[in-house]
């Protein structure tokens, strides 16, 4: 499965951002392998709608899973009709987050978790 975790700066050791649509960079991670990259967030600075247009930005690089703090309302529509699954956490390194994942340990959200936030 192809996984999108939201960073602060891109490093798998370093703590994830719990700021989903906004985050400045997404911990690309191949769960079958363990093989990740850092990606930059092209709606980081997007002005509205950060939300759809990251989940586009996802959906076309073929995730199937994110792993974040918080998710608005209008990113966890656009992540619903996407297919993709959404998993909540309060803490932790990238790589801790996949452990949990793949450990059965993070919840999955299907309604979004705080309201938008337009900064």
């Amino acid at each position: 499965m192809k996984l999108a975790i939201s960073s602060n700066d891109g490093k798998f050791n370093s703590p994830f951002s719990a700021r989903f649509a906004r985050c400045e960079t997404f911990i690309f991670v191949d769960t079958k392998t363990d093989a990740w990259e850092a990606r930059t967030n092209p709606a980081a600075a997007a002005r509205g709608g950060a939300g759809a247009q990251v989940v586009q930005f996802l959906a076309s690089e073929g995730v199937e899973a994110t792993i974040s703090g918080r998710y608005g309302p209008t990113a966890m529509t656009a992540l619903t009709a996407a297919g993709i699954k959404a998993f909540i956490a309060e803490s932790g390194t990238p790589s801790e987050l996949l452990h949990k994942l793949m450990g059965d340990e993070l919840e999955q959200v299907t309604s979004a978790t705080g309201e938008s936030l337009h900064q």
